[in-house]
């Protein structure tokens, strides 16, 4: 899917995803002492405007231009005066991060990506990561196609944690694995309550 793909989905709704954070996120994030992060593919800035509400100064991109505009208004109307600790810029996932070496955080909140562009943006994201950092992915997970529920129907963009973790050469990295599981999110439905499986990973540099 283009960025013009996204951009027709984002002005056909008033608000694509849930203006709460991801759950997993609020749970990793939450406890680590705020400094700077860089959310990549933040959509519409859920977890983004969350950040700066924690007290994080953040960089927020995604390649849709729709979204970021949309962003910016959210984060002005929410945030107020808080607003300028958070940019909001245009941008490909696969390229070098602004500010590269310098993020206590770099977050991907399902980012899903063919493997080769996957790749890509994971190594980008590490090397976004100063000492003493973390990478954090969240993403629909592969198993979730026969074991849990909703997210992509093509395994392509699907990634289980041995997969997000194959993509990096950690120890060239300088990176150690703090977290690399599958967690079950409930989800409710007109069917009633469901469970998707995530894959979740932590690399701390």
């Amino acid at each position: 899917m283009d960025a013009n793909a996204w951009n027709e989905r984002y002005a056909a709704s008033e608000l694509v995803w849930s203006a709460e954070p991801n759950r997993f996120v609020a749970e990793l994030v939450g406890p680590l002492e705020p400094g700077s992060a860089a959310d990549i593919a933040a959509g519409e800035g859920r977890n983004a405007i969350w950040l700066v509400e924690q007290g994080w100064t953040v960089l927020a991109t995604d390649y849709s231009d729709v979204a970021i505009s949309r962003l910016r208004d959210r984060a002005a109307s929410v945030l107020g005066d808080r607003a300028d600790r958070l940019t909001a810029v245009v941008a490909d996932a696969t390229l070098p991060v602004p500010g590269a070496g310098g993020h206590d955080l770099v977050l991907f909140s399902y980012l899903q990506l063919p493997a080769e562009q996957m790749r890509a943006a994971l190594r980008a994201g590490l090397e976004a990561v100063r000492p003493g950092g973390r990478l954090v992915v969240v993403g629909h997970a592969g198993r979730n196609l026969e074991h849990g529920w909703g997210g992509p129907s093509e395994r392509s963009v699907l990634y289980d944690p041995e997969e997000v973790l194959a993509h990096l050469d950690l120890d060239a990295a300088g990176a150690q694995v703090e977290v690399a599981e599958i967690r079950v999110r409930p989800v409710d439905t007109d069917e009633g309550p469901r469970e998707a499986l995530d894959t979740v990973v932590v690399l701390r540099r």
